[in-house]
């Protein structure tokens, strides 16, 4: 750890030797909080390398609780956060859009960091169980195409580093790594990021993890997701390459909605907004909500190979808001996931 911060402070990269024996040591709680703190802030100021990113990722999959199933094509959705835009759980409610045009979708998510509500409080809220062992979980994904992977349960690890990312406030390499470690290891995944450095960096950094099919993105307007407005860049992997391009929402006939107007439907300032932005969407009620709810789980179809362009990818997703089938999916995921966790409660009571 030494040798790595003098390195570190003289602007190296790591080696990936290095930077594993450096996370190794952190996520065993064997670095003391000044060391991990130090290790932290020379990684930002020199700015962390695919390699060390890549490096840092396969050390928390090494130290993860996994979900035991194989689906093939098997997707996650989820963004770094950290965009500051304080908008509502978009790909938390994308999700289902995607659930119900029949792919899987393994969530990977937490609680609040940076919004008003992260997944994991908003499912909660909507009244999910989100607590499910990693037995369990896989046994949601099978019943329903929809499994939620709460990060603190498949992380014991992060209790080490959690204080310090918390008391730091700052930004670090561990906001790029939650997106990048998927418990249930889905090879297919939509990704929004914080800032457009990120786009080519993290469809890298999946391809060398061994990722089948990703969509990186962030919008113009600043978003880790999709957008009505402008335009959104992003990388995507397929067949071992990477492919950098942009799209806006109207060149698939998405309507043409003002910055103002996009940002003030998707800001949610509570836990209940978020909710009803979400029920709003599911419920196929036109404007921008549901929109940019379309357009996201469209991202997340063409990423599970369910579509194999963007014009079908939207239809796809406008056809399960319009039937209904996305609100229906919510609603089995919710019985599902409470069912799950009766039987798993009464058997503990036992």
């Amino acid at each position: 750890m030494i040798t790595a911060l003098q390195q570190l402070v003289e602007g190296q990269d790591l080696s990936t030797e290095t930077m594993t024996a450096c996370m190794r040591q952190m996520m065993a709680g064997e670095a003391s909080p000044v060391q991990m703190a130090a290790f932290l802030m020379g990684l930002r100021a020199k700015g962390e390398s695919i390699a060390e990113i890549t490096a840092a990722a396969a050390v928390m999959r090494e130290f993860a609780t996994p979900v035991p199933l194989e689906l093939p094509f098997l997707v996650d959705m989820c963004g770094t956060g950290g965009d500051g835009a304080h908008t509502f759980n978009i790909s938390t409610a994308a999700m289902f859009v995607v659930a119900a045009a029949g792919a899987a979708v393994a969530k990977h998510g937490g609680r609040s960091v940076s919004s008003k509500s992260g997944s994991a409080d908003l499912l909660e809220h909507l009244g999910v169980a989100i607590g499910l062992s990693a037995q369990d979980t896989a046994q949601c994904l099978k019943g329903c195409g929809v499994g939620f992977m709460f990060a603190p349960n498949h992380h014991a690890a992060m209790k080490h580093i959690a204080p310090i990312r918390k008391e730091l406030g700052l930004r670090t390499v561990f906001n790029v790594l939650g997106p990048l470690t998927n418990p249930a290891g889905a090879p297919c995944q939509l990704m929004g990021v914080y800032q457009p450095s990120l786009v080519p960096v993290q469809a890298e950094v999946l391809k060398r993890l061994g990722s089948d099919h990703v969509l990186v993105v962030h919008a113009e307007e600043g978003l880790d997701e999709l957008h009505l407005v402008g335009k959104t860049h992003v990388a995507e992997l397929k067949d071992g390459k990477v492919h950098p391009y942009t799209v806006t929402a109207q060149q698939f006939g998405f309507p043409s909605y003002s910055s103002k107007e996009v940002a003030q439907a998707i800001r949610a300032e509570s836990l209940e907004e978020s909710a009803s932005r979400l029920a709003s969407a599911l419920a196929n009620e036109p404007g921008p909500v549901r929109d940019i709810v379309a357009f996201n789980a469209a991202g997340g179809l063409l990423a599970s190979n369910k579509a194999s362009d963007w014009p079908q990818a939207i239809d796809m997703a406008m056809a399960a808001l319009a039937s209904g089938a996305a609100r229906n999916k919510l609603d089995a995921f919710r019985a599902l996931s409470q069912s799950l966790s009766s039987a798993a409660e009464q058997a503990a009571g036992h």
